[in-house]
């Protein structure tokens, strides 16, 4: 670290050297713009090369020697860490079925789309920019869609609903590509700051959001495990389960959502206390219920219901992680607050 002395530069100015070797590394001289960005904590960050703003991401991959598996994963990883435009390449020439591949990749991810196929590149791009972005509103979706998706798949379990149960499955792609358009936008402003300046937060709030949307991703994987249930014809629940099931469903849902209120509409601390005990109520109910059916008559009804009791566990210590970043979150802003009151006379 280096201090620097404020000078009042024509009375009206201030101004405040740079440090020597700093400039010389990045270029600067007399005349250079650079960007300033002033932020609530009273920090000021400097970026040289202002035109960077208007840079594309850009990256080529040779997938000549690549599974189908590895260029899944490769196009989704490109797009979670923020590149704006991919080109895929084999010499060999891609063949229909990598083309048709990665297609439905693409479809899973928000903003990416084909652009152009050739014999040996398919080229994608990005067409949504972070001005257009709103990291709450996803987060708020999300949670609608996985809590949704949860309270169907248990209805689904109870009253052997196959159709529901396969809506329940099919709506996880929804909720896998709003997590991933957060998780995309949270990692570009890890190393971007433009791409905070455009989503209008700072990096502990985009934190705070992709870690509940996390959780929220979560619970979505757990309700499409409870969902498949539905649609195993060897998976029977023991008599009289069915209402036990529907209560601590609601339960697990209800520490889940309380705990979002928080980080997404301001609930205050209080909530994120009372979500953290009602976790701990929740898995205290389970643990009794899933001992009673270590002396059930009929072993394999018992392996199921245990295995839907797992999934409800896990749905309300999903909660009670974001229950505990919004504890965070509550303490963070109350240290801001402290940072930016006016010291007393």
């Amino acid at each position: 670290m280096e201090t620097r002395k404020v000078q009042l530069s024509g009375g009206t100015t201030y101004t405040v050297s740079l440090p020597k070797a700093w400039a010389n590394e990045q270029g600067i001289e007399a005349g250079s713009v650079l960007s300033l960005y002033p932020n609530a904590d009273g920090s000021l960050l400097v970026e040289a090369a202002a035109e960077r703003a208007d840079e594309t991401r850009s990256a080529s991959v040779d997938v000549s020697t690549s599974s189908d598996s590895a260029v899944r994963q490769r196009v989704r990883a490109l797009h979670a860490v923020g590149f704006d435009e991919v080109t895929l390449v084999d010499a060999s020439g891609h063949g229909g079925d990598r083309r048709a591949l990665v297609e439905d990749t693409v479809a899973e991810l928000s903003g990416f789309e084909l652009l152009e196929v050739t014999e040996t590149r398919i080229r994608l791009t990005n067409l949504i920019d972070a001005e257009n972005v709103d990291v709450r509103k996803s987060a708020l979706r999300l949670r609608l869609v996985t809590l949704a998706m949860h309270r169907d798949a248990v209805t689904a379990v109870v009253e052997g609903d196959a159709a529901l149960a396969e809506r329940v499955v099919d709506r996880d792609a929804e909720a896998d590509k709003l997590f991933a358009m957060v998780t995309r936008h949270f990692r570009r402003a890890l190393t971007d700051l433009h791409e905070v300046e455009k989503l209008d937060h700072q990096r502990d709030e985009l934190f705070e959001y992709y870690y509940a949307c996390r959780q929220f991703e979560r619970v979505a994987d757990h309700a499409v495990k409870v969902a498949r249930f539905a649609l195993d014809p060897d998976a029977a629940l023991p008599e009289g389960f069915a209402d036990r099931v529907v209560s601590l469903g609601k339960d697990a849902c209800g520490v889940v959502d309380e705990a979002g209120d928080v980080i997404l509409a301001d609930a205050g601390v209080e909530a994120a206390h009372s979500a953290l005990s009602s976790r701990d109520e929740l898995v205290d109910a389970i643990e009794r219920l899933d001992r009673d059916l270590y002396d059930h008559d009929v072993p394999g009804e018992a392996h199921t219901a245990g295995l839907l009791l797992d999934s409800l566990r896990r749905t309300a210590e999903y909660g009670a992680n974001v229950a505990a970043v919004a504890i965070q979150q509550v303490s963070r802003q109350e240290l801001d607050f402290d940072r930016a009151a006016p010291a007393s006379q």
